[in-house]
């Protein structure tokens, strides 16, 4: 059902959740929309170390993490920097306030919009998807990429629009873009996440 491809630095972490209702049900609570504030206390930090990790487990096979290519992560602290992340729904909410705080890359995808088995590999050449509602496409070569049967639906920077969350979404699967070299940071964003995730009411499964 899930296999990860081996990889010298990455060390993705996967959560499962299954809310008791649909997303658009649900409304994020006050500690998890503080937490889309830089300001707001947190259980961990980024740091320049963190961000040069990321970058180079992403550069390993080849992609160049910069410009529009930057790892998520970066993109939500240079955000943040200008005001609080704007709330788009529960699941979403968690993945961005941790990831912020915790300077780890994080994707949250609809399990029922995929196909499973679900694996864990770097994209090959020609490889690329559409990653907003304008039908815009990143190319994927070299980058670690979350893959359903229908391939390639999710990485570090940016996540397919096929299995991205929405209001009716129920079933979610979390992927912590982790490194090897961070092994604490790692560990405690997964289990920071799937804490969060069990306050607001999922049924929570990290494997």
């Amino acid at each position: 059902m899930f296999e990860i491809e081996d990889h010298p630095t990455l060390d993705a972490q996967a959560i499962w959740a299954r809310a008791n209702t649909q997303l658009g049900d649900l409304d994020s609570s006050q500690a998890v929309l503080d937490g889309l504030s830089l300001d707001a206390p947190a259980l961990l930090s980024s740091s320049d170390e963190v961000r040069k990790q990321v970058r180079q487990m992403l550069r390993f096979h080849g992609y160049k993490p910069s410009g529009r290519g930057k790892p998520a992560s970066e993109y939500l602290l240079n955000s943040a920097a200008e005001g609080p992340l704007q709330p788009i729904n529960l699941a979403v909410d968690i993945c961005n306030g941790v990831s912020l705080h915790s300077g780890l890359p994080i994707s949250v995808i609809d399990v029922d919009k995929a196909v499973k088995p679900f694996q864990i590999a770097v994209a090959t050449a020609e490889m690329r998807y559409v990653f907003n509602r304008s039908g815009q496409e990143m190319t994927l070569q070299g980058l670690p990429c979350l893959f359903d049967s229908q391939g390639p639906c999710a990485n570090a920077v940016k996540d397919s629009q096929r299995t991205k969350t929405d209001e009716t979404t129920q079933n979610t699967l979390t992927i912590i873009w982790g490194v090897r070299g961070l092994p604490q940071q790692t560990i405690r964003t997964r289990d920071w996440y799937s804490e969060l995730l069990s306050r607001s009411g999922f049924e929570v499964t990290a494997s």
